[in-house]
């Protein structure tokens, strides 16, 4: 696993040098001027434009909107996405909250502001104890509403609190959507947390079962999670987001076989195979389904994944390790583009050049 983080660094070094020469895009890809950072869909651009000139009342419709219909993975993504809006420009949630208090949509997104705000705090662990009855709060305002439980197990993670209490959250978590991806991702993001202190304890009792234990188990949840989820459920990229935990812990990586991280890709290429090209609902698992196949180069589908990501870049996983996730996004579709061109033979190349396209 170092090596293929190493083969990542040294693509992105290169790519990064090659791409200030301007080239032609290779078909279905488009031009780096087009390609968008964390773009909202037709639904949420409206409430973050009236939001930016201080009314809520478009995301309050919105919220509202999604609460009604059950539409929980989209509610989930709406506050994240607000609430990161509201992180800096917050005066039309503080209006929302003075006009309706009690309102469960504001009180989730003010509790999603917190944690947030909590989290990039230097003293985490203690300002995140501090927001748990904000928590409670949003969760008790919508009893059917997993989303506050997902917000939960996040606060959990960042308390390290106990794995019975984790339990707790997680069975409240299910009872309200059994197969929420939001909340299976936070589950797996905690569990990752919690095998990463077990691993340092294995390490230094030097039991070889215990260390299998460690590399394992955050698979062994993901993989059951996606094998139980519906044809088309993001869930079923859930493997592939435990392959980007272990691709992206450093020494801590351990042994996982690589033809797991492997199987985890290609179950994520189905799942993406079942989505239109440039589709921003899957973009994001694209895009971390991407930078796995890249540091496995696997150069090829890489580029399969580039192309239907189409102009949807997402800052996770790019941001990861960078300031400019954008940026980094654009060196490796340039890296994979060059990689891909490499492989093909010098009369297929020509061929291809006769026909117009380019590396396709």
């Amino acid at each position: 696993m170092v090596r293929t983080m190493s083969l990542l660094r040294a693509l992105l070094s290169t790519a990064r040098a090659v791409r200030q020469t301007p080239q032609l895009a290779p078909d279905g890809l488009p031009p780096d001027h087009a390609v968008l950072l964390d773009a909202p869909d037709e639904r949420l651009a409206p409430a973050l434009v009236a939001a930016a000139l201080g009314d809520h009342e478009p995301a309050a419709k919105l919220l509202a909107a999604t609460r009604g219909a059950a539409e929980w993975e989209s509610r989930d993504r709406y506050v994240t996405r607000l609430a990161a809006f509201a992180h800096s420009r917050d005066a039309w949630l503080t209006g929302w909250l003075a006009d309706a208090p009690h309102d469960p949509d504001a009180l989730l997104v003010r509790a999603e502001v917190a944690v947030r705000k909590a989290w990039e705090s230097p003293a985490r662990a203690e300002r995140l104890r501090e927001l748990g009855p904000l928590i409670d709060a949003a969760a008790d305002a919508a009893p059917r509403d997993p989303v506050p439980w997902r917000l939960a197990l996040d606060h959990a993670r960042g308390t390290h609190a106990t794995h019975t209490v984790f339990e707790t959250l997680w069975e409240q978590a299910v009872r309200r959507a059994a197969h929420h991806y939001g909340c299976h991702v936070a589950a797996l993001k905690y569990l990752s947390t919690q095998r990463r202190g077990s691993h340092r304890e294995c390490v230094d009792s030097q039991v070889d079962s215990r260390v299998d234990s460690c590399f394992d188990f955050c698979f062994d949840f993901a993989e059951q999670a996606a094998a139980d989820a519906l044809p088309g459920s993001l869930i079923k990229a859930l493997p592939v987001r435990a392959a980007f935990a272990r691709l992206t812990a450093g020494g801590e990586a351990g042994s996982v076989p690589e033809d797991r991280v492997d199987a985890a890709a290609d179950l994520a290429i189905e799942l993406s195979g079942r989505y239109a090209v440039a589709d921003p609902w899957p973009a994001e698992v694209r895009n971390v389904l991407v930078y796995v196949l890249v540091g496995r180069a696997r150069w090829a589908a890489a580029l399969d994944q580039f192309r239907l990501i189409g102009p949807y870049a997402t800052s996770f996983p790019w941001s990861w390790g960078s300031d400019d996730p954008l940026g980094r996004f654009l060196d490796a579709r340039h890296g994979v583009r060059l990689e891909v061109a490499a492989s093909v033979p010098l009369r297929g190349r020509a061929g291809r050049g006769r026909s117009g396209g380019h590396y396709a």
